[in-house]
Formats: C-alpha cells, structure tokens, sequence
C-alpha cells in the first residue's frame, strides 16, 4: 500500500523484515519439535537457535537466480548457521512455513484492527452521550421524514461497530490456523507434534486437515469481513457528507488552520476526508471478491492464490487500519450545529408531526385511513402553500371535531418524539 494510507505499527507488520522474522519463527519452532522427536541433534539445535538470521538484501540475490523466494530464505539462514543448516526445513514443504506464517500475521492485523475499532467505539460513544437529546431531521429517502436526535444517530452507529468488533473477532478465530502437514497434508515426512509444538507457540491451532496449504474459505471469510467493516466506515462517512452539504449544514469535517479546501475557491470546505474513506472501502471490497475467487484452487494446491494474496492481505489491513483512525478522527473532530439541525427541522412547517395526527385522530375513534385523508390534504396544503401545517389542522372543521387547541399542542410537542431515547441508549449499552 502507498505511503498515503499507510500507518505504524500496521504498515510493519507487513514488511519482508517483518515476514521473513515470522519465517524464521516457523522454522526453528519446527526444529524445535523435532529435537524432541530426537530428529534434530541438541548440539544442532543450539547452534541454529544461536546463528538463525538472515538478510533481506541476500535473499532478493538469491532469488534472482532460484526465482523461489523460500528457497532463497532458507539458503540465506543455512549461509549463517554453517553445517547444522542442514537441519532447518527438514519434511517441510514451502506451503507449511508461509502459510503458517501468513496465518500468525493476518491475527496480528486482526487485534490491531479490533483495537482500532475498540477506540473508534469509545469517541462515538462519548459523542452520541454528547448529543443524546439534540434534535435534527430525520430522512428517508433523502426528505424529511420525523424527527429524531444527533445522540441516536450517532447511538446506531456505535451498535454497527460492535458487530464490526464482532466481525473481526472471528475473523481472528477463523484464521488463527496452521499447517505443518508436508508436501500434500498427509504428515508423510512430518510427525503432527511438530505441528502441534508450531502452533501452539505461534498462538495459532493446528488445522484439523490440510492439504499442501490452508483451504482458503478462511483468507475469503478474513477478507469478507474487512470489506463489510470497510462498508460501514462508508455508510457513515456518506452519512457526514451529507449532512456537510450547503443545504444541510448540520455537522462538518474538521477544518484546519492553514487548510485548502479549493485551488480555486477560498470558500471551500469540503468533507474530503468522508470522500476520502467511500473511495477506499471500494478497493477493500473488491479485494474481498478476489479472495472469493482463491478459494477454488486445483486438487491439493496450485499457487494462483499466492502472488493475488501478496497484494490484498497486506493492502487490505493496511486500508482498513487507516480508515478506522481517520474515522476516530472525523467523530472526534465534527463540527457539530444544533442551531441548524433545528432550523432544518423547522423549514416543513410542522409536517414533521402529520403522523401523530393520524394517530391521534385513530385513537379518537376515527378509521385510521379516513384519517389519514384528512391529514394528507392538509398536508399537501402546507406543502404547496409553505402554510403552517398546524394552522391549517386548527382550521379544518373535521380537526375541529375532535381536537381542541391544547390537543393539538400537546401533539405538536417535539419531546413525544424523544422519550425513548434513554432506553434505547440502555439497550446498546450507552447509558451512563
């Protein structure tokens, strides 16, 4: 991933040091076990737990001439260790050691993203608490539909990112797998324990079968989940920007000081952190169709998934990791107006409150579609005219009928529309 979206320690995780650190974790693990086996001498195994290294640089020279980049890491770690070389990948194939690997860094991504979320959580929390009874438009189809509050908007938002939490949590379970099984799963040249002794020290399990690699239903389920988590970091930077447009006005992305919105428009304040975040949730979505498409792979393996997952793992988290902290930021930062979610609010009319009419004039007795007819003629009214919907109502002989001023009043009353705002902030778990 470029440098643009990419952020520590994420970004490190996925560097060659990096992956060739946790190739050389796999593998003296493995020598490990096998000492125990009395497969590798002790003398041996000290010696590789004393010399093991390797140097970047080196293997890319190596593997300009094997083009294996395995084969190349493990002729680059044998170059340092001298004669007992002999004994690092021994029954291994290359599958065992980069997926395996692969595997270990993959959980590593997942608990980073999960702590991203897990942040990202507590800042929407303290704000929806912020705005808990700030009232605003509520819209449905883009057009005003009721009313509802800042507090509660940002309320959904919070529970959608504790199934994302959730999401990444099993994300994490479903990957934390290895395969130590040799060269198509069968533990010909490998004792199980070695596999055993790998994983458990890798915090991985071991698979219950593989074949030369790790089935990749589990890459595509990892990869589904980062691309739906991805969605709903758009779902709610779409939502900002909406409410960011001239019309609305209700919040806005932070503006610094210094800070260009236009090369040629000084006025310009445009959420391009939101637009930012919906252009990149399309490209973690469609690495997730191409993780669907590995997961069909010829007999015991081929490798058409490998030189694809090179690209979609490591860019995937990477992205995903840098929309989470720059959708902290945004929450953190928004410009929040009440005075304009109110003035939004007042623009219909009072059109907002036709519903509790109609059901008020039901529960008087009246069919619920007659009254429904009454209600939208004096609707369409308001609309047409920019009439006062109230006023209106008081003037109509059939509203006359069955409500008195004070009624009505009491209808048109905004705090009906809150009063289960506190239970509904118990039931996501935001009451103080």
């Amino acid at each position: 991933m470029i440098e643009r979206y990419s952020l520590s320690p994420m970004r490190d995780l996925w560097t060659d040091q990096a992956r060739f650190e946790t190739w050389l974790k796999v593998e003296v693990l493995a020598c490990e076990a096998m000492a125990t086996l009395g497969q590798v001498p002790a003398d041996a195994l000290a010696e590789i737990k004393q010399r093991a290294r390797f140097d970047v640089d080196r293997i890319h020279e190596i593997e300009a001439t094997t083009h294996h980049d395995v084969v190349a890491f493990i002729t680059c770690v044998a170059e340092n260790i001298g004669p007992a070389g002999r004994f690092v990948h021994m029954g291994l194939t290359s599958s065992d050691v980069v997926d395996t690997a692969l595997a270990y860094n993959m959980r590593q991504a997942a608990e980073i993203l999960i702590e991203d979320v897990r942040r990202l959580r507590e800042v929407v929390g303290r704000r929806a608490k912020e705005f808990k009874r700030v009232p605003m438009m509520g819209r449905t189809h883009g057009v005003h539909a009721e009313p509802t509050t800042f507090g509660l908007k940002l309320a959904l938002m919070y529970d959608e990112f504790g199934r994302a939490l959730e999401r990444l949590e099993r994300a994490r379970s479903v990957i934390s797998v290895g395969a130590l099984s040799g060269a198509v799963g069968t533990h010909a040249n490998i004792e199980p324990l070695v596999e055993e002794h790998v994983c458990e020290n890798l915090g991985l399990r071991p698979a219950n079968i593989s074949t030369q690699i790790l089935q990749r239903d589990r890459h595509a389920e990892y990869m589904s989940a980062l691309a739906v988590v991805a969605s709903s970091v758009e779902r709610w930077a779409l939502e900002f920007r909406h409410l960011h447009r001239t019309e609305v006005r209700e919040a806005e992305e932070p503006f610094a000081k210094g800070q260009k919105g236009s090369s040629a428009m000084p006025h310009k304040r445009n959420p391009i952190i939101c637009e930012r975040l919906c252009g990149l949730a399309r490209v973690i979505r469609g690495y997730a169709v191409t993780a669907l498409e590995n997961v069909a792979l010829w007999h015991e393996r081929d490798i058409s998934h490998s030189s694809s997952e090179r690209v979609i793992i490591p860019d995937g988290t990477v992205l995903l990791d840098y929309m989470l902290h720059k959708l902290l930021w945004l929450v953190d930062g928004l410009v929040v107006n009440p005075d304009r979610m109110l003035a939004n609010l007042e623009m219909s009319h009072g059109l907002i409150f036709s519903q509790q009419v109609m059901l008020a004039m039901a529960r008087k007795g009246l069919p619920r579609q007659d009254a429904y007819v009454i209600v939208q003629r004096n609707a369409m009214e308001s609309w047409n005219t920019g009439r006062s919907f109230k006023e209106l109502l008081m003037a109509d002989p059939e509203i006359q009928e069955h409500f008195s001023a004070d009624e009505l009043d009491q209808i048109f009353d905004l705090e009906f529309h809150f009063r289960a705002v506190d239970s509904i902030f118990q039931r996501v778990g935001l009451e103080d």
